[in-house]
């Protein structure tokens, strides 16, 4: 698993015009290949008269799945400049799909690929990107009388709360990454004075906001 990767936030629309075509943008994030597939006859389907709908998607953690499809455009001016907008932003498990309405204006090779790259470029936007980050999930177990002091720290400090779960005792779960579980149990000790049972839950990703 990777330490982090950045990828769509969600599913987005946007649209933009350029010569009297109409270029719609729909962008989500698909963590198969089947999933990119089922996503790009959605929008087909939705668009049937459309002259295009040309699409775009990078699977996997290593981007060994890559995949651009042009749909009737002249070869290369399409699929291929909307991936290479999804390279240069490093984003993984993404599908792109741009619709076009032809305006009746030709734009050649030279403006359709910068057409196409744009539209992905604003679906992103619209989109949105998030950080994944690989973390331990830390549950600290005490007793009530600590919770206000352990809360407070905790939201202070580089360990993002999960949740506080109120049972017999609290449990206070936070986000930690791999590298500082060691640290992270050795100041939650010092804390509470020694009063918390820290044990070690899954690994999970954390998704942080980059671009809205």
């Amino acid at each position: 698993m990777l330490k982090k990767y950045l990828t769509v936030a969600g599913y987005s629309e946007s649209e933009i015009t350029i010569q009297k075509s109409r270029f719609i943008t729909y962008t989500k994030r698909t963590e198969t290949e089947e999933e990119a597939q089922a996503f790009i006859q959605e929008i087909k389907k939705k668009h049937p008269s459309a002259n295009h709908n040309c699409s775009a998607y990078m699977i996997g953690e290593h981007d060994l799945i890559q995949k651009a499809n042009d749909d009737g455009e002249p070869s290369g001016t399409a699929g291929v400049p909307m991936l290479e907008v999804l390279k240069k932003q490093g984003l993984k498990d993404t599908t792109v799909v741009v619709t076009r309405y032809f305006g009746g204006i030709k734009l050649g090779g030279g403006g359709l690929i910068r057409a196409y790259g744009k539209s992905v470029t604003e679906g992103l936007k619209a989109a949105g990107v998030v950080e994944r980050s690989l973390n331990r999930i830390m549950m600290s177990k005490m007793d009530y009388t600590w919770l206000g002091k352990v809360e407070n720290e905790v939201r202070s400090s580089k360990y993002p709360l999960k949740d506080i779960h109120y049972l017999d005792e609290v449990s206070v779960e936070t986000y930690v990454k791999e590298d500082d579980v060691d640290a992270f149990t050795e100041w939650m000790t010092e804390l509470t004075n020694g009063q918390a049972v820290i044990k070690q839950g899954d690994m999970v990703y954390r998704e942080q906001i980059v671009t809205e």
